[in-house]
């Protein structure tokens, strides 16, 4: 360990179960095996921590969070200190942690699919082990993608679930030039498959929300062509700004049954259709909604550290930045206040940031 954080004391966030959130010290932890402490420069917060964690504690199995367990699973900062055993990472290097540590040795773990996997040694930062709500976290080597000098770490910090979840998606359906492309859902989700699916090259993106606030701030991030509002009338739109055939694929970010419809028939015949936004339920009707147009719904859960390590490449050729579609920061001492935003929907992405991030 090195000298000057070896057996302090460091701050970190809890989340208690009753929408708030606690700043309590913890000593900084010692390392094992294959393991670095990163010194955290950024962590955003996500979704399913609002809907599995900080209202209620409702999450089961791979989301069933551990109480007093650092909260945090979307961190990047700075390696300050290593483990014995390291093959390639060092202190210095700047990275990000994919936020499932599995295994390693089971079948999904070996395809790099590590949000798959089943075994007991899986456990998950922010969620079973402590994450990145804190001045420092430890991480095993395995789960770590270098992040290159051309991306702050604000833009690091939502590559792993984010970024990554969007981008498994958008590869699994094959976004491309050819391609109009409906997003359901303008959280930060939904933006974050706009802006990736303007870089895979979709010649449209079409996004739809029930909030007029989150269709403006699609618009003035320039992450979507049109903005419509759901309603009843959304799906006639969506299919007059395609010339009435819709789109060749749609994404669900919304995580409710009406988006979920709308994405399903908002799609064309022989079209692409994938599942991102968790929970919920969805109503359709196989014949005419899926099966006589011949359309493909795809469930997209997460991604792979593969994919995860291309998505960081692309990202650097593509000049593009995750970061811009942060709305609000904070600092550590302001993490309740963070949460309490995230959780009132009023917002893009929510950052709590540190030094130089």
């Amino acid at each position: 360990m090195v000298g000057n954080v070896a057996g302090g004391l460091m701050k970190g966030a809890i989340l208690p179960g009753n929408s708030t959130a606690e700043i309590l010290e913890f000593p900084i932890p010692e390392l094992g095996h294959g393991e670095v402490l990163v010194k955290v420069k950024a962590s955003t917060i996500c979704g399913s921590d609002i809907r599995c964690i900080y209202r209620e504690h409702l999450g089961k199995g791979p989301e069933g969070y551990q109480p007093g367990k650092i909260a945090g699973h979307e961190p990047s900062g700075q390696i300050v200190a290593v483990g014995p055993g390291l093959r390639r990472f060092k202190e210095g290097d700047r990275v990000v942690v994919y936020h499932i540590s599995g295994c390693g040795v089971c079948y999904d773990c070996r395809r790099g699919y590590m949000i798959s996997c089943t075994s007991p040694y899986r456990r998950a930062y922010g969620w079973q082990r402590d994450g990145g709500m804190a001045e420092f976290m430890v991480a095993e080597e395995k789960d770590l993608v270098l992040l290159p000098d051309s991306l702050s770490y604000l833009d690091g910090a939502q590559v792993a679930c984010g970024f990554g979840t969007v981008y498994e998606a958008l590869r699994k359906i094959g976004v491309s030039g050819d391609d109009a492309v409906l997003v359901t859902g303008l959280g930060p989700v939904g933006l974050a498959t706009g802006m990736l699916a303007k870089a895979l090259g979709a010649n449209k993106v079409i996004g739809t929300d029930i909030s007029q606030d989150r269709l403006d701030l699609a618009k003035r991030l320039g992450v979507v062509d049109e903005a419509i509002l759901a309603g009843e009338n959304a799906l006639d739109e969506v299919r007059a700004a395609t010339r009435g055939a819709g789109c060749e694929k749609a994404i669900d970010c919304s995580a409710i049954d009406a988006g979920r419809q709308l994405a399903i028939r908002g799609a064309r015949k022989w079209g692409d259709v994938a599942f991102v936004g968790e929970g919920g339920s969805c109503t359709f009707q196989p014949s005419p909604d899926i099966i006589h147009d011949q359309k493909k719904v795809h469930g997209s859960w997460v991604t792979s550290i593969w994919l995860m390590e291309e998505l960081v490449e692309r990202l650097d050729r593509w000049g593009i930045h995750p970061a811009d579609l942060v709305t609000h920061r904070f600092v550590l001492d302001q993490v309740a206040d963070a949460y309490a935003l995230m959780a009132s929907g009023k917002c893009g992405k929510v950052a709590v940031v540190f030094d130089e991030a």
